[in-house]
């Protein structure tokens, strides 16, 4: 076919199937490209050293200091820690008190504003027995508790640690029970992308910003974050009953928190 016979044929095909053709034709050309890409990719991630996973905290952190000083924990906490480290369950028990035990996990505070809702007025305390968890959750739960008016405590060989005394503080009256375990440490950030050290540095300082917001609404003494902030994610710092009634944790003194070994 002569070469302006060949032009002619071509331009007289329909559009449509010139358009199919040149999508089929980028198509092809991006799926190449998407090969090599992967390609690449693996061969980069099997280059690269396996990092170990993080270590699991243990619900019940060493101290920051040596037994005897401030800062020990005053007793053991009598709950496992197999039943701590399930995610937050809820118990209404006679005399509207709702125990509230596990780990703080995501998504535990929707759960408890539906436990709240259908409970309405029968529950008078929210009874606390966990080693923290999700900060966002923590504070949710301690402003409803706040709007709806709901006592807290922490009972006896009780733990209440990390995140949970935010939710502690939303209580309009708040004690401790003899033995109660009431600990705080620094805020982190538990998750497996944390991003560059900048933007982990500015999530830190904006939650360190909220939690002392939080901590000041609900009347808490500034003492208590200093020291949560002196202290490293991997230890707590245990609250005597003085310096819980001291920064405001408490507002009743049900007892001596750690006169009761038993």
């Amino acid at each position: 076919m002569r070469p302006v016979a060949a032009f002619k044929a071509i331009i007289s095909l329909d559009d449509g199937i010139l358009m199919r053709g040149v999508f089929y034709l980028l198509l092809a050309a991006a799926a190449t490209f998407l090969v090599i890409d992967v390609k690449e990719i693996n061969e980069a991630e099997a280059a690269r050293p396996s990092l170990e996973p993080l270590p699991e905290l243990p619900t019940f952190l060493p101290p920051k200091g040596p037994p005897g000083v401030p800062g020990a924990p005053p007793v053991q906490p009598s709950s496992p820690e197999e039943v701590l480290r399930r995610p937050l369950t809820f118990n209404l028990v006679p005399g509207g008190v709702l125990h509230v035990e596990g780990t703080i996990d995501p998504g535990a505070a929707e759960r408890f504003s539906r436990e709240i809702e259908a409970r309405g007025e029968y529950i008078k305390i929210v009874s606390l027995d966990s080693p923290g968890g999700s900060v966002d959750d923590a504070l949710a739960m301690a402003k409803l508790i706040r709007d709806k008016a709901i006592a807290t405590k922490v009972g006896k060989r009780a733990l209440c640690a990390s995140s949970c005394p935010l939710v502690f503080a939303g209580g309009v009256t708040r004690s401790a029970e003899n033995g109660a375990v009431v600990g705080v440490h620094q805020i982190f950030n538990a998750g497996i992308d944390r991003g560059s050290p900048e933007q982990a540095m500015s999530s830190a300082q904006a939650i360190t910003a909220q939690v002392t917001r939080h901590l000041n609404e609900m009347g808490i003494g500034a003492g208590l974050w200093i020291h949560a902030l002196e202290t490293a994610p991997n230890q707590l710092y245990y609250l005597t009953p003085a310096e819980m009634s001291k920064y405001r944790l408490t507002t009743e003194a049900t007892g001596v928190v750690g006169a009761d070994s038993g």
